[in-house]
């Protein structure tokens, strides 16, 4: 995972409205994509976009797979952000 992926990833008002959809649980591609007026392809694009940039994470479950947020990555940028903050007030 790379911040560029990652805010590449958050640049998409579609793939922001996912990760929106997922901060109340896993959920199938199908769940997701029903919230959305595109393509199950569409939809997948998305997800995987998401994963590579590890804002995502998948697990197989029976037949369907379940993707859910990766907390760990939002995490990192949040402290990132932080930081960012906290060195500019210092500089004050």
């Amino acid at each position: 995972m790379s911040f560029q992926e990652t805010f590449k990833a958050l640049g998409d008002p579609t793939r922001r409205a996912i990760l929106d959809l997922l901060k109340d649980g896993a959920k199938t591609a199908g769940e997701i994509g029903s919230h959305f007026d595109m393509t199950g392809a569409t939809v997948s694009h998305h997800l995987s976009v998401l994963k590579e940039a590890g804002l995502v994470s998948d697990e197989r479950r029976g037949k369907y797979i379940c993707y859910e947020l990766n907390l760990s990555v939002l995490d990192e940028i949040t402290g990132w952000v932080a930081a960012l903050k906290g060195a500019k007030r210092d500089e004050k």
